[in-house]
């Protein structure tokens, strides 16, 4: 199973940290972001990483070249920045079977196996890995409607959220998912969503399972993110 990691932000909201590197290689105590996707991916089985970069992208490619850890990375380039959902279907062709998609702005205090073992294992065509947040944060982010306990779709900002229970920035998917990519209107703001593309597979009978993270994690996405990410870590 491969690894697939968004990668290609500009981070603005980071700087002045990002103004002369891209996001993934802000350092979270003393390690860059992306070597602690990188090792949360290994930990679950990922024999292969497929980093999409964008912003200061020949940093990257020069701090981890084509492998970590002996594990074989290639590297997808995101010339315009359309959106999550972009950026997946960027590594179509690097991907022939279930894989994992992690943003590469998170860092994880439990593991995300649970969701990789759900797809291994069961009947689950693809898995998102939730966690549970009060009503306000889940109008700012992708909030995961439940239909007889199962995934039937994802709606992102919205003002009456379907429930308490949101991403994570973690999907196991199958390639199925790239034909609904191409089937998905971009949004109001030209980005294409990928959890736009996750409700059409469910609502076209696929199993989508809803797998609830076991620890803590935190999106880096401002300074305050870096210092909340480093007290999860000690």
């Amino acid at each position: 199973m491969k690894g697939v990691v968004p990668a290609a932000g500009e981070g603005t909201r980071l700087r002045p940290l990002t103004e002369d590197k891209p996001k993934g290689l802000v350092e979270v105590d003393g390690r860059p972001i992306l070597s602690r996707v990188f090792e949360t991916l290994l930990e679950a089985g990922v024999d292969g990483l497929v980093v999409v970069v964008g912003y200061r992208k020949a940093q990257i490619v020069d701090r981890y070249g084509d492998a970590y850890r002996d594990v074989p990375i290639t590297y997808v380039h995101q010339r315009e920045r359309r959106g999550l959902g972009h950026a997946v279907s960027l590594a179509e062709s690097r991907v022939e079977e279930p894989f994992v998609v992690l943003n590469g702005d998170n860092v994880f205090e439990g593991g995300i196996d649970p969701a990789v073992e759900r797809v291994r294992s069961t009947d689950a065509e693809a898995a998102v890995l939730v966690e549970e947040v009060g009503r306000e944060t889940a109008r700012e982010t992708g909030a995961v409607a439940l239909e007889d306990g199962r995934v039937a779709g994802i709606v992102e900002k919205a003002d009456d959220p379907p429930s308490r229970l949101v991403t994570t920035g973690c999907y196991v998917l199958p390639p199925k998912i790239f034909h609904a990519l191409a089937l998905v209107r971009p949004a109001d703001s030209g980005e294409c969503e990928l959890s736009e593309a996750v409700g059409l597979l469910a609502r076209a009978g696929r199993r989508v399972d809803a797998v609830r993270l076991s620890g803590s994690r935190v999106n880096v996405n401002a300074p305050a993110d870096l210092e909340r990410a480093e007290r999860l870590l000690e």
